[in-house]
């Protein structure tokens, strides 16, 4: 449920999700994963793998009724702060309130289990509304992040939008993400900074490929525009 959570803006965050295929479980659970190779993890637009390639997967179960848990994690730059590794927990409800209207609400902990240097990990509540007209979807979301001593003992708030749309008769889904980033969690000592995204991906059964443009209004080396390729598998 990663990918849903964020839409594009974790693309998580990178590239483009993988959709994720649920085994049935039994009892109204199903369970389901992903992985993949990425040529940068882009985490709002700022570079975590120093601009390098990036491993990622995450595993999600599902309730019929719509409550959901997961994990996901992603090989980053290591650091005395972060360590190599983010690990991604998170727990919430999806589900459509009306016809085509889709709520998703939730909250996620990013932990740094390598960090030996501080407190990295923090948490952050979040809600998103995504509407689906013929092949397109759009999305909008919130995640806001308290005051917590890893992130300065103040708060952040990041809202979204996305937009994807399949192209009819092909395996092609094209998409667009612009993000906005105020508080803690901003770069540079600026208060705020602004973050967009555009893509492509191509599915073939378990397979995808995918690239995106991915870029900040902040000038610097890991926030600069950049082209990120995405390889991945769903299971």
């Amino acid at each position: 449920m990663r990918t849903s959570i964020f839409g594009l803006a974790l693309l998580a965050t990178t590239a483009l999700a993988v959709p994720a295929q649920a085994e049935e479980l039994g009892g109204g659970f199903s369970v389901s994963g992903n992985a993949a190779l990425v040529t940068d993890y882009r985490f709002r637009g700022v570079s975590f793998s120093d601009e390098d390639i990036a491993i990622q997967g995450g595993i999600d179960l599902e309730h019929d009724s719509g409550f959901y848990v997961g994990t996901w994690a992603s090989s980053i730059e290591d650091s005395p702060v972060f360590g190599h590794t983010e690990l991604d927990i998170y727990a919430g409800w999806s589900g459509e309130i009306t016809s085509g209207l889709t709520l998703d609400v939730g909250v996620l902990a990013y932990i740094y289990p390598n960090g030996n240097v501080g407190d990295a990990d923090y948490v952050e509540p979040y809600a998103s509304l995504s509407y689906s007209i013929g092949p397109a979807e759009i999305t909008t979301g919130i995640a806001y992040a308290p005051s917590q001593n890893a992130i300065g003992n103040d708060d952040n708030t990041y809202v979204y939008g996305d937009i994807s749309v399949g192209i009819p008769q092909t395996p092609i889904t094209v998409s667009g993400h612009l993000g906005y980033t105020n508080g803690s969690l901003s770069i540079d000592n600026d208060d705020d900074y602004v973050d967009w995204s555009l893509g492509a991906e191509a599915a073939f059964g378990m397979l995808s490929v995918g690239v995106a443009y991915v870029s900040t209004a902040v000038n610097g080396p890991l926030t600069d525009g950049t082209v990120v390729g995405t390889l991945g598998v769903s299971f």
